[in-house]
C-alpha cells in the first residue's frame, strides 16, 4: 500500500476493514485530515452554547476514553510525570538550568497532548486507538502548532520575568535569583507578595487558557492555522464563560493535585484532562461544512 501523508500502512492496517468497506472509510478518513496543498474548505457555522456544568460531560467522556482506549493515553500522563521529577532534579542539582528546562517543556507540552486528542479523534471516527500513529499527529499541521507552541513559551518566559520583579519590589529581600525566588513563593512568610503575586499570575492564567482551550485540537484535527484557532478559542471562553470557569477549576483542582500532592497521579489526570478537552472542542466549536 503507497504511504499517505499524515497516516503510517500499520495505521491504516489497523482499522481492520475489508473490501470496498475499508476503501471508503479510509477515504474519509483521508479527506479529514489536513494535508499540504489540501482542498478541503471548511467554515465553521457558530460556537454552540454550553451549561454552566458542561466540564463534567468532559470528564465523563473523558474517562469513557481512557476506558475505551485500554488507558493507551496514560503512556502520555508517564511522560508527564517524568518532566514533573526531572524538573525537580534539575532545581535540586542545578538550578539555574532550572528556567530553560520548563522552557523546552512548554514547547514539548502541546506536541504530547496531540497524542493525548488523537486517540480520542480516532475513537469518535471508530477506529482502533494507535498509539504509535498518535505520537506523528501533530505532523499533520506541525508549523502551527509549533507555533502555538512558542506562544505558550513566550508566556511562560514573560511571567517567569515578572515574578522576578514583583519579588524585586514588594519582597523583603534584595533583587532575587531563581532559586530564592521559587522558595520564596512557596513560603508564607511574605503575604503581601503572595497575594500580589497570585492575583497577576491569575491574569496570565487566564491569557492562556482564553487562547488554549479548544486550540490544539481544533489545528489537530482541522488544520486550522494558529491565530484562527486562538481566536475561536477566545470566543468560545467568551460566550461559554461560566461552562469554562468551571472547566477550568477542574484542570487547576486535577493538575495542581497531581503536581502538589503525588506526581505519578498525571498517569491518570493528564490524560484525564487531555481526553477532556477533546470533548471540549467537540461540544464547543460546531462540526465543519466542506464547500
Amino acid at each position: 500500500m503507497r504511504p499517505v501523508h499524515g497516516v503510517s500502512e500499520s495505521t491504516l492496517n489497523d482499522f481492520d476493514l475489508s473490501g470496498v468497506v475499508k476503501s471508503q472509510r479510509i477515504s474519509k478518513y483521508l479527506g479529514e485530515i489536513h494535508t499540504k496543498g489540501g482542498d478541503m474548505s471548511a467554515t465553521l457555522v457558530g460556537l454552540q452554547p454550553m451549561p454552566s456544568t458542561a466540564a463534567f460531560g468532559f470528564l465523563a467522556s473523558a474517562w469513557k476514553d481512557m476506558k475505551a482506549s485500554g488507558f493507551k493515553g496514560s503512556i502520555y500522563g508517564a511522560i508527564f510525570a517524568i518532566m514533573g521529577y526531572a524538573i525537580g532534579f534539575v532545581y535540586q542539582n542545578l538550578w539555574q538550568v532550572t528556567m530553560g528546562l520548563t522552557a523546552g517543556f512548554f514547547l514539548v507540552g502541546p506536541f504530547l497532548c496531540c497524542g493525548i486528542y488523537d486517540i480520542s479523534r480516532q475513537l469518535d471516527r471508530g477506529y482502533k486507538p494507535n498509539v504509535s500513529a498518535s505520537t506523528m499527529s501533530w505532523a499533520r499541521n506541525w508549523k502551527s502548532i509549533a507555533f502555538f507552541a512558542a506562544i505558550l513559551t513566550f508566556f511562560m518566559i514573560v511571567w517567569a520575568r515578572v515574578s522576578v520583579v514583583l519579588f524585586a519590589l514588594f519582597g523583603n529581600h534584595s533583587y532575587p535569583d531563581l532559586r530564592d525566588m521559587i522558595s520564596k513563593i512557596i513560603s508564607l512568610e511574605n503575604l503581601e507578595f503572595l497575594s500580589i503575586w497570585t492575583a497577576v499570575g491569575f491574569v496570565f492564567a487566564s491569557l492562556v487558557f482564553a487562547i488554549s482551550v479548544v486550540s490544539v485540537p481544533m489545528m489537530l484535527d482541522r488544520g486550522s492555522d494558529t491565530m484562527e484557532s486562538i481566536g475561536t478559542s477566545a470566543k468560545a471562553l467568551w460566550h461559554n464563560a461560566n461552562a469554562m470557569l468551571i472547566w477550568a477549576l477542574c484542570i487547576v483542582a486535577l493538575i495542581g493535585a497531581s503536581l502538589v500532592l503525588f506526581l505519578p497521579l498525571l498517569v491518570i489526570t493528564a490524560p484525564l484532562i487531555g481526553h477532556g478537552t477533546w470533548h471540549a472542542y467537540k461540544a464547543l466549536v460546531p462540526q465543519i461544512r466542506h464547500g
